[in-house]
């Protein structure tokens, strides 16, 4: 399995960090993939869906940890270079860039969030990523 496309839809809120889509051998999208702030670094989340019990269900999900911790990897990766590339074109207007780490550098050049993506709501945020998964219109 390869991931052949990672969006990134940065939001600003107090945990949840970012919407992701994900696309696999060029041909199984993976939708509302979340990149979570906890207290020991980032991490994903999985697309879940509230059960009658009120408990969570992963509706899709890796099924082994070494898929998971390639997944979290590139996620994560793509995530700090759609955001650092954010910070960077701030910091370049201040005169400062800041380096991209090595580690969060991608090989592909995958579609990134649009400009000002983190000046979004949730709501705008959701309604874009919506239109961009298979289920929008």
């Amino acid at each position: 399995m390869e991931i052949t496309e990672v969006k990134v839809f940065p939001i600003q809120e107090e945990k949840l960090k970012a919407f992701v889509s994900v696309v696999l051998d060029e041909c199984f999208m993976v939708n509302d993939i979340k990149v979570i702030s906890g207290r020991d670094g980032y991490f994903i989340s999985m697309p879940s869906r509230r059960k009658k019990n009120g408990k969570f269900k992963d509706v899709a999900h890796p099924l082994n940890n070494e898929t998971r911790k390639t997944m979290e990897n590139r996620i994560l990766g793509e995530y700090r270079r759609v955001v650092e590339g954010a910070e960077d074109s701030e910091s370049e207007a201040d005169g400062a860039p800041q380096p991209v780490a090595e580690e969060t550098r991608v090989a592909e050049a995958p579609l990134a969030a649009p400009e000002n993506a983190s000046d979004r709501s949730l709501d705008e945020v959701a309604e874009a990523h919506l239109k961009d998964s298979f289920w929008g219109t």
